[in-house]
């Protein structure tokens, strides 16, 4: 019998890596940690060796679908399949980042959104049945973080396709590009792009209910990583820890969820918690 599979994208470093080190420790199957740059990958790889556990390493740029198809390839000719899917990977600008809004806001969704859907794409035909993913969404994932109340509804609605949730993301970047985008959609492309994310996983959820995969998000806390700033408080681990539940422990009614830090499934379109 082939092997079970895992793959975190984005783990060379930051929650991505804790989430390899989890799944070494609590996965019975061969543990990818992937990442954009192979020197980078490699080394990860290497300190959790030092620690005594095994992921195997393949390079893979969520952002260039010739490098998704290679790693397609790769994992079904050797595997057949994959049983646990991380959609890690993601950028952020810092708050001082001098680049024009505009900018900010094509290239923020072309990673955060556009790339982890054609990750998805390229990908979910050798997710096996039983398979789980996991998108790692954020608090500003939440629904409340967009002001207008129209667009909050097209986001919730539940026939809403991918093409229009991606017609959606686009009339957003055309917004960024005009100016206009602060009263409709707010100051933050990283929010809508994880509002996105999570709406996207609903759809998934719905899409795939025939082959019994579990798709959820989660906000996996404010930790202490490069793209906070290392302000967060929580450690890496501790940001690991709703992923690894979503990925390994939850029950299998767990499907199309939003799901805090704390393993608490949360009301996507309500108000947040306020906890951080």
């Amino acid at each position: 019998m082939a092997s079970r599979v895992a793959v975190v994208t984005g783990a060379n470093k930051g929650i991505g890596f804790a989430i390899v080190r989890g799944l070494c420790k609590g996965f019975d199957g061969t543990v990818y940690l992937t990442s954009r740059n192979e020197e980078l990958g490699k080394k990860a790889v290497a300190a959790l060796q030092q620690e005594g556990l095994n992921p195997n390493y393949h390079q893979l740029d969520i952002t260039v679908p010739s490098s998704i198809e290679a790693f397609h390839d790769y994992i079904k000719e050797k595997y057949g399949g994959i049983d646990i899917l991380v959609n890690n990977a993601a950028i952020a600008f810092k708050n001082n980042a001098t680049e024009p809004v505009s900018v900010q806001a094509e290239q923020t969704l072309f990673v955060n959104y556009f790339s982890v859907l054609s990750t998805c794409e390229i990908l979910f035909p050798i997710v096996r049945n039983g398979g789980r993913v996991v998108n790692i969404s954020s608090s500003a994932g939440h629904l409340t973080n967009i002001p207008s109340e129209k667009l909050r509804n097209r986001f919730s609605d539940p026939t809403l396709t991918i093409e229009e949730l991606s017609n959606l993301m686009r009339q957003y970047i055309e917004a960024a590009k005009q100016g206009t985008q602060a009263a409709e959609w707010g100051n933050s492309s990283y929010a809508v792009s994880k509002v996105g994310l999570t709406a996207l996983t609903k759809i998934q959820q719905r899409l795939l209910e025939n082959r019994d995969i579990k798709v959820n998000a989660v906000h996996p806390g404010y930790v202490d990583t490069d793209m906070s700033s290392h302000k967060g408080i929580l450690s890496i681990d501790e940001g690991a820890v709703a992923p690894l539940f979503l990925a390994l422990e939850a029950p299998d009614s767990v499907r199309g969820q939003y799901v805090w830090y704390n393993k608490k499934i949360v009301s996507w379109v309500d108000d947040k918690e306020k906890n951080y």
